[in-house]
């Protein structure tokens, strides 16, 4: 992040002031907010409601943590560069085209800001993650959500339409909480048609759960206007310990983050993401484990007659034949967590992916709900 400035605190007063009608949603958050009105999940509950990983960070990073954390009184910046550099040769990036924030949704947050306006809209999938809608709605920026297309992609064609004073174009590939891909050409088309000024946001929180979806980084590495957010929260494991990457250009960069003022990351949190990417087997690893148990689960739906959204990433949407609520609630009383719905799809519910045990639970609490 650039030194503190009187231009960055300025920047950080209209932030804070800003951050009193436009917070910040983590999926945690979003699932909290969704689960029926009853204590938190009891010891021992499946709690598979916020496409959290099961798993955890990995051995490597757990040691990481525990040995920085007598060191955990001092900032240590030098860390986050470390963690940049090592992400910087991973992927081919120039380091001064990374930033690294307390997981991807304050790049998120503050890119709405930067971005829209009254007359700059907020373009978004409908269904997709909501933050960047509620971001937008209490910012008070001109809102156009688009239906996804008969496969479940972005229709960046009818976005491109319907926002030809588009500020902000946001696209989650794959998509959360479809799980569904949207092609690199159709992305490509995006930009390549956009207004003039407005920026293309790529969220590929889920993109190291499948090896069908390729990744918009090529179009940061031409120094168009794109921005790619990543984070550790997903197939890392690390949605506790908070730590995501933001990938473009220095200038878009500098535009979204310098108005959220200092960055100082989490010295755990950094070594925990260093130690992650340098584990060479972890991702394709947790990818296979990941793909192993979805495919058993979407068996088991096919045999007993569930209609679902074949996904690519660690959640997956099943039809319900009834408002999804009332489906959560008898779940719950089975002590299973399971996802909440989008208004535009009502009776299909989001479920994560958890461990193989956590899925046969699922699937027993399930099929006695849809019973009744």
């Amino acid at each position: 992040m650039p030194r503190f400035s009187r231009r960055s605190f300025l920047h950080l007063s209209a932030a804070a002031s800003a951050a009193a009608v436009l917070p910040t949603f983590t999926e945690s958050m979003l699932a909290q907010a969704a689960r029926p009105r009853m204590p938190e999940p009891p010891p021992g509950a499946v709690v598979i409601d916020a496409n959290e990983n099961p798993l955890g960070p990995c051995q490597s990073s757990r040691d990481a943590m525990a040995a920085i954390l007598s060191q955990g009184g001092r900032y240590q910046s030098y860390l986050t560069d470390d963690l940049i550099k090592t992400y910087a040769q991973l992927e081919g990036v120039k380091p001064e085209y990374i930033r690294v924030t307390a997981g991807s949704t304050p790049a998120l947050s503050l890119a709405v800001l930067a971005f829209t306006s009254p007359q700059k809209s907020y373009v978004t999938a409908d269904p997709s993650f909501e933050l960047g809608v509620n971001m937008a709605d209490r910012g008070r920026a001109r809102l156009v959500k688009v239906p996804l297309t008969k496969t479940y992609a972005h229709d960046v064609r009818t976005m491109l339409n319907e926002a030809p004073d588009a500020g902000l174009f946001y696209i989650c590939n794959p998509n959360n909480p479809t799980g569904t891909l949207t092609s690199h050409a159709e992305i490509e088309y995006l930009v390549a048609n956009k207004p003039k000024d407005s920026i293309v946001m790529v969220d590929e929180a889920y993109i190291h759960f499948t090896e069908k979806a390729e990744s918009a980084l090529d179009l940061v590495k031409a120094d168009k206007d794109v921005v790619v957010l990543r984070t550790f929260s997903k197939v890392y494991g690390m949605a506790g310990v908070r730590c995501g990457v933001t990938i473009a250009r220095p200038e878009l960069l500098n535009k979204i983050l310098e108005r959220g003022g200092w960055n100082f990351m989490p010295v755990t949190a950094v070594v925990a993401a260093n130690a992650s990417l340098k584990d060479a087997q972890l991702v394709p690893q947790r990818r296979a484990i990941n793909a192993g148990v979805r495919r058993q689960c979407f068996d088991w739906l096919e045999r007993n007659g569930f209609a679902y959204i074949p996904s690519e990433s660690n959640c997956f949407m099943v039809d319900v034949k009834r408002p999804g609520r009332q489906l959560q609630e008898a779940m719950a009383k089975q002590n299973v967590f399971i996802g909440r719905t989008w208004p535009v799809m009502p009776n299909w519910v989001r479920i994560t992916v958890g461990t193989q045990d956590e899925m046969d639970k699922f699937q027993s609490a399930f099929q006695t709900a849809m019973k009744t």
